[in-house]
């Protein structure tokens, strides 16, 4: 490569050199064929006048002495002849040489002088220049030179040699560029195709998995490279599909044993005697903890691949995101209830509609209502009725099974069109009338399976219930905006440290606010579950504190 390189660099170097030499070297020819021209022509004019005045013996006395000291000087033949071609004086110039009568017949008919060629170190050795004697109306004769070409040959041969090693320097000096410019260049992508060919070779060979095949131009180093990046790319991709088959075999295969632990714990729970109740029940404990540690494993390894698993997201799967979060709902009042936190309902008498402010999401609408589970006493709106839930970040709460009708132009929703879900006897809503419109009309659905949305919304919930705290408020909410379906667990318990906040979705990260028990994989199961959609989950800060989950899933409209 770094030949063929070398080769293109040097090709266009040439070019740029001869496209700068040839020019340069021609006009020097051109200025000094020039020069040659108009002096000899000089010398022509001078001894035209003369012969032109040399009417007495004397003035052809004079004449020809001037023709023969200027051939003397510059070693130059010199011919003067008059009207009828006859010689007047004449200083080594061969008469019967047929360019001479050309040239003198020329010039005694006054034509104009003929265009003297470009002079080149191989040209004729000499130049005839010929000028008539008299004026334009009446020609008395001929002035022929035998101008010498040697001196102006000689040096216009000098220029071309300067030229030359000029060029040559030049072309000398873009070679060792070019050298160092392909060695910086290649040097890296030599090292690198090197290196990833040796890893390429020690990774196992693709199972299971179509290697990535394309047509690759260029030179053949840099398609060696690709074709080895590709095969580096299956064998990865499978070495990651190994892993987490693995980490769901292995959890899979030891929830047997550890059952049939479980089993054999439960049975000696009579035979333990009282001094060792205490250790059997930490053994228990820890053996629950390690069933579902493996358990969100498994979890976690299907979430992540669910095409190794069959459970992969298909373009059919999709459901009522009021519907789910109706129904969780009802599955987890019970649990706020013995925690003490409020958890948010919506009943259908009046409403409170607003507008989400330019802080909320585009085009999304909201329903706030101030209804509240408590543990108080299942199915009955305590005193707590009138409190409203906080708002969310942007200034709107809406309920999981709010049915939000279009807005209108101006983006505030129509109050009489909407309508609200009653609560039941434990204060869960009536699904049957929940549900979620687009902005522009039209029911909205969730581009997901109700399974995996319930059970994200189970790690949501859980840990809402768990950490917010004693006297805290829980709500649920649904925005639709362009395509996308948001659903959002927000409350205003203690919340976590700013700093802790990114990491909350890390694999076995737990806050410094947390209580015991958990494995600290539920929020990473949920986010797997939530790309595996193509949708996002994001842990949010709530002010002035708390902590929300926001779910962002593609949106379906029905």
């Amino acid at each position: 490569m770094r030949r063929r390189l070398l080769i293109v660099l040097t090709v266009f170097a040439a070019l740029a050199v001869l496209a700068f030499a040839v020019p340069l070297s021609l006009t020097a020819a051109t200025s000094r064929t020039q020069q040659l021209v108009l002096g000899r022509s000089g010398d022509a004019d001078r001894f035209a006048t003369l012969a032109d005045g040399a009417g007495s013996p004397d003035g052809v006395r004079a004449l020809a002495d001037e023709v023969h000291r200027y051939h003397e000087l510059y070693g130059e033949n010199v011919l003067v002849v008059d009207a009828r071609g006859s010689p007047i004086v004449n200083a080594g110039v061969a008469v019967t040489d047929s360019r001479i009568s050309a040239a003198l017949a020329a010039a005694r008919r006054n034509q104009r002088p003929q265009h003297q060629d470009r002079l080149t170190p191989w040209s004729a050795p000499v130049m005839l220049v010929a000028r008539p004697v008299g004026t334009g109306v009446q020609v008395n004769g001929a002035v022929v030179i035998e101008a010498s070409t040697a001196a102006a040959r000689a040096a216009i041969a000098r220029t071309w040699a300067v030229i030359a090693v000029g060029g040559l320097g030049a072309m000398i000096g873009f070679v060792l560029l070019a050298l160092v410019l392909s060695r910086w260049v290649l040097r890296p992508l030599a090292a690198m195709s090197d290196a990833v060919a040796e890893l390429t070779a020690t990774l196992p060979k693709p199972r299971g998995r179509a290697p990535i095949t394309r047509n690759y131009g260029g030179p053949p180093e840099v398609r060696a490279l690709a074709e080895s990046v590709d095969a580096m790319a299956t064998a990865v991709g499978d070495s990651a599909d190994a892993q987490r088959q693995l980490v769901a075999d292995t959890a899979h295969a030891m929830r047997n044993p550890l059952a049939a632990l479980m089993i054999r714990l439960d049975s000696l729970e009579f035979a333990v005697p009282d001094t060792a109740s205490a250790t059997f029940r930490g053994a228990t404990a820890e053996v629950e903890r390690l069933t579902a540690l493996l358990d969100d494993l498994l979890e976690l390894a299907v979430a992540e691949a669910p095409a190794s698993f069959g459970t992969a997201a298909s373009e059919e799967e999709q459901c009522d995101p009021a519907q789910v979060v109706a129904d969780r709902i009802d599955a987890w009042v019970s649990a706020f209830q013995e925690a003490g936190v409020q958890l948010a309902a919506v009943p259908r008498s009046a409403p409170r509609v607003q507008p989400l402010d330019s802080s909320g999401a585009s085009g999304g609408t909201s329903v706030t209502a101030s209804c509240v589970s408590s543990s108080q006493g299942s199915g009955e709106i305590s005193s707590a009725a009138t409190h409203d839930p906080p708002p969310d970040d942007s200034g709107a709460i809406n309920s999981a099974a709010a049915h939000i009708p279009p807005s209108n132009d101006n983006g505030a929703i129509d109050s009489a069109t909407a309508h609200l879900s009653p609560l039941d006897d434990i204060g869960a809503i009536d699904s049957d009338a929940a549900r979620v419109s687009a902005p522009g009309g039209g029911a909205v659905s969730a581009a997901i399976s109700s399974a995996a949305l319930a059970q994200i919304l189970d790690v949501a919930l859980s840990n809402s219930c768990r950490y917010a705290g004693a006297g805290a408020h829980t709500h649920v909410t649904i925005e639709a905006e362009q395509g996308w379906v948001t659903v959002r667990v927000a409350d205003d318990g203690i919340g976590v440290a700013p700093e802790e906040l990114d990491k909350l979705t890390t694999r076995f990260f737990r806050g410094t606010t947390s209580v015991p028990g958990g494995t600290g994989l539920g929020l990473s199961i949920a986010q797997a579950l939530a790309r595996a959609h193509g949708g996002e989950l994001a842990v949010e800060a709530v002010r002035p504190h708390g902590l929300a989950v926001a779910i962002r899933l593609p949106a379906v409209l029905r």
